[in-house]
Order: C-alpha cells, then structure tokens, then sequence
C-alpha cells in the first residue's frame, strides 16, 4: 500500500524516465512516491540543478535493485537516469517543450553558453527563468518592444553579471550613443582608438577606411556629429578581438554607405558571434542568422522569456504572424494623438508661407569655407519635409538656422523670415540630454518643470536662448528694466520697453530692428518665447500631474513610467516618447525630429507615422530610413557640397491651425478635496507657481527666493506680489493667480 500521494504529473515524469511501468512492487512504488515528491518539492522552487537533484534523489533511487548496487556503472545509470528526469521536470515547469526544435545539437557552431537567467531592472522582473543558448559565428537579432528590457540584457551580458554565465568570453558593447557623456566627449579620437592596444597604424588605416579626415582624427569626440560617432564606436569594436559582439542600434545616425560597410563587415565574421538590438527591419534581415525574441505566454505567467528562432527576420515573422509589423511600418494597438498646432496671427491657408530662406550661407567662426551657400527654401503648414544627406554634409547646421539657434553668416545679403509667434518643437539627436539632467524624477515632475512658469524653462535656459554677460552689460547700460508688450505697426514688430526710474506712462516702443541694433538678440528671442507660449494658452494649462499624465498618455507612456516610474528607468524608446510629449506641450507649428527613428520600436514607429500624417501642423525631418520618411514626407531637401536642392512637392492639407476655445479640467480644491480625500491637504501647495524672476525679467536673489517660498506656503499674495516687485493694477504674466493687488 503507497501511503505517499505525490504530482501525478511528476510521477508519470519519473517513470518515463525510468522506463518502469505500474506492474513495479509496492516497495519500488512507495520510494518512486517519495523521489516524486522530493522532484516536487525542487520543481516548485524552480532549482533544476544537477547536483542537487542527484544528492537529493540518488539515496532513495538506488534503493531500486535495478538502479542499485555499487559499482561505478551501475551508479552513473542511476545518475542518468534522475538526469533525465531532471530535464524532463524543467521543460514541462518552464513550458520549454514548444520550441524545442529551435535548440538541436547539430545547429553548427561552438557552443558558447547555455545558461538559465532571470534578470530585474530596479523592482520590475524583465525575464523569468529563460534560457540563452549561444554559438560562435552566430548573428542573433535580438527582438523586443520598447522597455522589454533589450539594453538591459545586453549591459548584462557584457558585464558579466548573468547567472552562470561564461567569464573566460570576452564581449564588447557597443552602445546607442543615447547617453552624452562630457568627459567622453573630451578624448581624442586616436586615442580612444589606440586603447585597444592596436599599434597607431591600425588605428588610423581603419579611421580612414571609414573616412575619417584629418583633421577628425587629431580632434575630440564631442566635435564629431553623431554619425561619426557611431562610426567610431564601431570602428573601435571591429579592432577589439571579441568572442561576442554586443550592438546596441548600430545604424544609428548612419548614412546609407557605412550601414553598407557594416552589413558586409558582420557577414564575413565567422569566429565572433553578433548579438544585435536594431529596429532598422532591413539591416537586420540582411545580417541575423537567427532571432531572440520577448515574448510573453499564458502557461509562463505575468513575465517575458526568451524564445529562439533559427532563420532570419522574414522567417521569423512566418512562424509569429502577429509580429508582422516588423515589416510593415502599420500599427494596430498603439496610437499617438498630437495637440491641434492653433492659430498662427496672419496665415489664413494651410499652403502660406511661414518661414522663407532667401541666398542664405552659413560659415562656422574660425572656418575657411561656408557650410552652407546660397540656400532658398520656405515652409508652410502643409510642409512635409525630409532633410537627406552624408553624415557630416550640414543637415542639423540647416535645422538650427530654420528654428532660430544660429543666425546666417551673411545677415546683410540674405533673407531669413521666420513668423514672429512660430512655435517650434525641435527633437533633436541629443535630445536625451536635456532628460537625463533629471533621472531620479517621475516623467509628469520633469514637464511640471518645464513648463509650470507658462512658458519652456528649458528653452530659455538653453545656450540659444541664453543672455550672454556681453548682453547683460548692454542692457544694464541701457537701463533697461523689461519688455512689457510687443505689437505690429505699419507691418513691423515694436516692443514696448520699460526703462529703470522711468515711469510706465513714458514706455517706449522700439522695432525689432532698433533693438537688435542695440545688442539685445537673446533678450528679444526670450520675449518672443513668452509671447508664443501665452498664445498657446500655456499660462492657462494646468500642470498638475492629472493633466500631464493624460499628455503623456496620448504618447504611449502609462501611468505606470509616467506618474510612478524614475526617468533613470525608461528604456531609449520611452525616453524618446517622454521627449516628444515634452516638445509638443506647447502645441507647435513645426515639428522637427532629428533622427526619430533611432530608439522607438517598429510599433511605436507606426503609430508615430499615424500621427504626423493626422496632424495638422509642419513637418521637418532628418532620417536614414526611407521606409519611415517616404510615409510622411513628400518633399525632399538633399544637403551636400554647401548646397540644398530641393526635390518634390508637399501637397495642400486641412487647415487645422485655427483659434479654438480653451477648456481644462476644474481641479479640485479646498472643502472639496478634503471631503473627497478625507483628511488635511496644504490648500496653497499647489495654487501659486515657483518664481525665478520678478516682474521686471530680474533674477530673484537667494535671499528674495527664499521669502517667496515662505510667502507662498502661506498664501501670502501681498508679500509675494511685493517681492517680484508688481506694480500696483498690473498683472504679471503667468503669475495671474497673484492679481492685479487691487483687492
């Protein structure tokens, strides 16, 4: 009689293992109970160690007469046996068995790990119990949504810090380039070469192989745009001898001729095996030789494993039809919604012009030629445009001139009009810069940043936007005080300007002209930020985090990375999400994108061509991927050898850049939020904003910041309106909640 009742399933298991049948003794039946349920208790605890399972299972298996005796052969069959049933427990626990086929024996190549790993990032599993087998000369492309947990695994893998993973290989990563890093930046580009211990010969022939100048080669890191730099990450991992190559967006910033390079450089390896993290569909289907995917099944529970797939991306996708958008740039679940861009003063009709160039040239200072000679371009709202060229050929030099962060180097021979209240949202390749200065914060505390002032801190703050010492000097000299206002006469733009000890009803107005004359171009370029901003109703949009977290939202980013997560969490494709929530708070005219498609996932590619083709606003764009560009644009700029020839037309859209009526929300406050959350609330803690000027564009000293802070959480509206200086009867922009001091 078997008094012990075990899994029937981890019985049928050990016998099948053991190859015995239900005709055994009732001895043999009560140990094969007992080893069931010792099998069992390991299973459940997920511990498929050989070791253990033998030194657990063998005392009581041997017991068996035909499993026991003592010789040497006799025992290694009972070894072999509990191995057997070992395997047997893992792939029917961790639900192996479907895609057993992928991992034959004969699949070619040495075998250079086969390990079962789970990994977290902070408090969120990323994998459970999968299994990575690698072989040598094996190009595996490594695929996944954004925030999977891709970067993560192959951080991990290059620093050695998976369970049982092989510490004799020897990898090299090369990452993204998301990250600036200023000390990086600052090395020279031969010695960040000659680091790999390659003599200077090799290091230079290859930097030249790839086309490095000269002047590249003896100069820094930070001087090289990001297509050089990728260039050179890659060039220092081909002359690093790695058993395991490790390539995190390769393609990155790549004109079409390096991409080709390297797609011939990864199919000739045949002793480095190439684990590769690309959302370029194309390149990657050229390359891999077999495919990792994330995926999540029911039988495996709430987290992601690693499936294994022989064959490239196409025969991927025919066994994962669902996976098909890999191919199609379409998406189905994902959605982005962009804010209307509102009304623009004076441009009635999608098609009129906003923003002309006429013989414009371009020369950096110090620099023996232009970069740019004689450009003629214009834009309208029915813009569609795709800024195509060499790495290096001057496509972001021309991006920062449309938008206003350089000015033309022959100003007296030229046109450059740009519309006065043009609200610009520029996404550009160092983009994640800005972000990363505030990685211990929730996404929603980052744009509550930003823009709680009612207008983008950010941009103000910005090296273009920056008031020099030289400038502060001029308006000092100049008693300015501030801009009050700013209007049109006789179709020229006239400031009103505020001079100190002068009374406001002697103001002044002056034109642009006068202004800029006098040396005042970045106090100009703020005022004129302000005034945009306030267009676009940012002095009356809430920043609380309701609002916010609904922004983000419409830009795929939940409540879960948006409200509860740390920026320092996000993967690249979130961040980018994050960035272009961010930019399109202040519902631009134009958006700019600098290489979008570096980080965000094919899905999320989709719904962001979905997007731009519903939006009402302007389009610009630098990107390597025809795919993407040729779904949104119609209309070509081809920057080479200092000039733009302009190919294609962009054709009329909707007008959808008209004034409309701005409704928010109410928040709740006061006896209201105490009944709802039924307890004390701070009832100022949110109600007046932070202040880092007065009302005359001065910087508060510490000390004033510091009174303002103590104003404020007491709610002290005379004190604070004392302290930024308001006069009496007037209201401060974006303070309007402090009032005119009347009452």
């Amino acid at each position: 009689m078997v008094i012990i009742d075990p899994p029937q399933e981890t019985l049928t298991l050990l016998r099948q293992a053991l190859n015995t049948n239900e005709g055994a003794d009732e001895e043999s039946m009560e140990i094969l109970a007992y080893v069931a349920s010792l099998a069992s208790s390991l299973t459940s605890t997920q511990n498929f160690d050989s070791t253990s399972w033998i030194e657990a299972l063998s005392p009581y298996l041997s017991e068996i007469p035909s499993f026991g005796g003592t010789s040497k052969e006799e025992g290694s069959v009972c070894d072999e046996a509990i191995e057997k049933f070992r395997a047997l427990s893992e792939k029917v626990a961790l639900a192996d068995l479907d895609d057993e086929s992928d991992e034959e024996d004969d699949f070619g190549g040495e075998e250079l790990c086969n390990i079962r790993f789970s990994l977290a990032y902070g408090g969120k599993i990323l994998l459970h119990q999968t299994k990575l087998r690698l072989r040598r000369g094996h190009r595996y492309a490594l695929v996944g949504q954004n925030g999977a947990g891709k970067t993560t695994l192959m951080n991990a893998i290059n620093n050695g810090k998976l369970e049982g993973w092989p510490f004799h290989l020897r990898t090299q990563y090369v990452d993204s380039g998301s990250n600036v890093d200023p000390v990086y930046e600052a090395k020279n580009v031969l010695q960040e070469l000659l680091s790999t211990g390659k003599s200077e010969n090799d290091c230079i022939a290859m930097l030249q192989q790839l086309k490095f100048t000269e002047v590249m080669i003896q100069g820094t890191i930070g001087e090289l745009s990001g297509g050089w730099q990728m260039k050179l990450r890659l060039a220092k991992a081909v002359l690093v001898d790695a058993d395991i190559l490790l390539l995190d967006e390769p393609t990155n910033h790549l004109d079409h001729g390096t991409v080709d390079w390297l797609t011939d450089y990864l199919c000739k390896l045949t002793d480095t095996t190439v684990i590769c993290v690309s959302h370029d569909t194309p390149f990657m289907e050229k390359i891999c030789t077999d495919v990792i995917h994330y995926e999540k099944r029911a039988v495996w529970g709430p987290h992601r494993r690693l499936v294994h797939y022989r064959g490239k991306m196409s025969a991927f996708v025919e066994k994962q039809p669902q996976a098909k958008h890999y191919f199609e740039l379409s998406t189905t679940d994902l959605k982005f919604i962009f804010p209307d861009p509102g009304r623009l003063e004076g441009i009635r009709t999608s098609t009129q012009k906003f923003l002309e160039m006429d013989n414009v040239d371009f020369r950096y200072p110090g620099a023996d030629k232009n970069t740019l000679t004689g450009v003629n371009l214009k834009m309208s709202l029915s813009s569609r445009v795709a800024v195509l060229g060499a790495n290096g050929a001057g496509k972001t030099t021309l991006i920062k001139m449309l938008v206003g962060e350089t000015q033309p180097s022959n100003p007296d021979k030229c046109t450059l009009y740009i519309h006065h209240n043009l609200r610009v949202a520029y996404v550009s390749q160092h983009a994640f810069f800005h972000v990363e200065q505030h990685l211990e914060e929730a996404p929603v505390h980052y744009i509550q940043w930003r823009f709680k002032n009612g207008y983008d801190k950010e941009k103000i703050n910005s090296e273009a936007y920056r008031i020099t010492p030289e400038e502060q000097q001029l308006i000092d000299d100049f008693g300015l005080e501030a801009i009050w206002s700013r209007r049109v006469r006789a179709g020229k733009l006239e400031y009103e300007v505020k001079k100190k000890n002068v009374p406001e009803k002697d103001n002044k107005y002056y034109t642009k002209d006068e202004l800029l004359s006098m040396g005042f171009e970045r106090l100009l370029k703020q005022t004129d930020e302000k005034i945009a901003a306030k267009e676009a109703g940012l002095d009356l949009r809430p920043v609380t985090v309701t609002e916010i977290q609904r922004h983000l939202d419409d830009f795929g980013l939940s409540q879960e990375f948006g409200t509860y997560g740390k920026i320092r969490g996000l993967s690249g494709g979130q961040k980018v999400k994050l960035v272009l929530a961010a930019a399109m708070w202040n519902c631009p005219h134009l958006l700019v994108l600098d290489e979008p498609t570096n980080y965000l996932d094919r899905e999320a590619l989709g719904a962001l061509s979905a997007a731009l083709n519903e939006w009402g606003g302007s389009v610009l764009m630098i990107s390597h991927s025809k795919e993407f560009y040729s779904s949104v644009c119609k209309e070509e700029w081809l920057v080479g050898d200092g000039k733009v020839v302009v190919t294609g037309l962009s054709t009329e859209r909707e007008m959808k850049a008209v004034a409309k009526k701005k409704t928010y929300d109410k928040e709740i406050e006061g006896e209201e939020l105490l009944d709802k959350v039924g307890g004390n609330v701070n009832a100022n803690g949110d109600k007046y904003k932070d202040a880092a000027t007065n009302f005359w564009g001065k910087a508060l000293s510490k000390k004033e910041a510091r009174s303002y802070e103590k104003a404020k959480k007491k709610g002290d509206v005379k004190k604070m309106r004392e302290i930024l200086e308001i006069p009496m009867g007037k209201v401060m922009p974006g303070f309007e909640e402090l009032g005119d001091g009347k009452n």
